[in-house]
């Protein structure tokens, strides 16, 4: 059975809720360069920074889906479950989910990084922009979570 939901500071509430909305931001803006010219504004296509080689290697689709619509998808639903109004809800799986999706994102993440510098030799700005989005919303999601579902022992108390 769950726990009862403990209070989470506002801080987190709206940094999460900011930290989605401008990955959705950034997500978009690669999903609408994957489908249109693909012309990065402000990403060289020479030197290590070149986001139309990374954003057309092998490895920027998932069994055929390009890894920006994934990234567009997963910022649509953090804007939505990260919002205010969602954060009160008192649904104990939706907070659950919120907490799994970040882990997920961040595994994702860590992924395209190695795909990015190991593989790929060439780094996007824009994926660097989300990965970093990213990883600030797993640190915040992981330092509120815990106490937020009762997994903590400052929860107990």
């Amino acid at each position: 059975m769950p726990r009862a939901l403990q209070p989470v500071p506002r801080w987190a509430i709206y940094t999460s809720w900011l930290l989605s909305l401008v990955g959705l931001g950034l997500a978009s803006y690669l999903t609408y360069e994957h489908f249109a010219v693909k012309v990065f504004q402000g990403c060289s296509l020479g030197g290590i920074f070149d986001c139309q080689k990374v954003t057309t290697s092998p490895q920027s689709r998932v069994l055929g889906v390009p890894v920006a619509v994934l990234g567009l998808v997963n910022f649509l639903v953090f804007s939505v479950i990260n919002s205010p109004l969602a954060w009160r809800i008192r649904n104990y799986w939706l907070h659950v989910a919120r907490f799994v999706l970040s882990l997920g994102g961040m595994i994702f993440v860590l992924w395209l990084v190695y795909a990015e510098l190991l593989i790929i030799d060439n780094v996007c700005i824009y994926c660097t922009g989300v990965h970093i989005v990213t990883f600030a919303l797993f640190v915040v999601l992981v330092r509120v979570a815990p106490a937020q579902l009762g997994w903590s022992e400052s929860a107990a108390q």
